[in-house]
């Protein structure tokens, strides 16, 4: 990682649309689609309920509180706003917010401030891959005030770059698999009695010799070194990493969850955020969920547009990054549906294009 990244100037993100998962054609007049906008901006910044006297002063609106009021209902109506008490301004709805993200979003550019943070984020990183990833995670969830994912590639999506074997005591060895991508995969090793230097060195040379270039996940059955003892050392190393990679689910890093237990009211239930916190832990069950959806591109997924029960209360921001070309990983953000969308999505491009060209150098 030491020579990877080192960036100099900022490079403008690229643009990135955000995609419903069932996109549906939404036409809406032009004055109503502004009263929306208004009280999704509004609500979004001060988590009140928006009454029309308030929309009536945007300068984006230009009509009267009647008039105003005359377009909440009829958006009430149609789904897009609710009313939560009697008396009270309107909130969005699942509904609203979406329509709001398809229309009126777009991934721009960071603050100047925050853009040359995560520039000089990633020109300084000289991290192990580990680390980096939780690193990158930290800073998602600095630049958005929410929690934030970071999924690392697959092993398959690299190559064997060299094998290492260390004798950690009588008896164990400990195989050390270096890829391509910075990764590292270790497995122990039980062998019978201790193991002289010379040996362990050949086997691992041995290992390396036959594995460099091949893919984790489908190693090659390495030749005969001569040796008895050599030879059955290559092969339970090479057993022991297949299964280790076998096994292995694509690295998780979470970044800032207990921004979720802070911003707890802004979800339906109290429950709400501590079942988030919990399906957190879950690695296997984010991980599937988070690459499904990537399929789709970079996505944002609101509320009920969520199958998983526990999302239902939360909205995803998530945008793939690349190593070489190709598809790698995903870093998002994770939060209440009201989160300010537009930054959320100019946070998630910077990180992931810049993560992404570190990882490609």
């Amino acid at each position: 990682m030491s020579e990877r990244g080192r960036v100099s100037e900022p490079v403008e993100p690229r643009p990135i649309e955000p995609k419903p998962i069932e996109p549906k054609p939404i036409e809406m007049e032009h004055r109503k689609a502004a009263v929306l906008r208004a009280i999704v901006e509004q609500y979004v910044q001060t988590a009140q309920p928006v009454g029309s006297q308030t929309v009536a002063r945007s300068r984006a609106v230009g009509v009267s509180s009647a008039t105003v009021r005359n377009d909440m209902t009829l958006l009430e109506r149609e789904g897009y706003i609710v009313q939560p008490h009697t008396s009270a301004g309107r909130i969005p709805t699942d509904q609203g917010y979406r329509f709001f993200v398809d229309h009126f979003t777009r991934a721009g550019m960071l603050p100047k401030a925050q853009r040359r943070a995560v520039v000089e984020f990633f020109t300084s990183a000289s991290h192990a891959l580990e680390e980096l990833f939780h690193e990158t995670s930290q800073l998602l969830a600095r630049l958005t005030h929410h929690a934030a994912v970071v999924i690392g590639p697959p092993a398959d999506a690299a190559r064997v770059r060299s094998v290492q074997l260390v004798e950690l005591q009588p008896g164990v060895v400990l195989a050390v698999m270096v890829l391509s991508n910075g990764a590292v995969e270790k497995e122990l090793l039980a062998v019978e009695g201790s193991v002289d230097h010379d040996r362990l060195a050949a086997a691992a040379a041995a290992l390396t010799t036959e594995l460099t270039g091949a893919v984790p996940g489908s190693l090659p059955p390495p030749r005969p070194t001569g040796d008895a003892q050599t030879d059955q050392i290559v092969q339970l190393a090479r057993e022991a990493l297949v299964t280790r990679v076998a096994t292995a689910t694509d690295p998780l890093y979470v970044g800032g969850a207990s921004r979720l237990a802070a911003e707890q009211e802004a979800f339906a239930t109290a429950e709400s955020a501590a079942r988030l916190l919990e399906m957190l832990e879950h690695q296997v069950v984010v991980v599937s969920l988070v690459r499904d959806l990537l399929d789709r591109g970079p996505t944002v997924r609101i509320g009920s547009e969520n199958e998983v029960a526990e999302l239902r209360d939360c909205s995803l921001v998530l945008a793939p990054y690349e190593i070489e070309g190709e598809v790698a990983g995903t870093v998002g953000v994770l939060g209440p549906t009201r989160m300010n969308y537009q930054q959320a999505l100019a946070a998630v491009t910077a990180v992931s294009q810049q993560l992404g060209r570190l990882l490609s150098t």
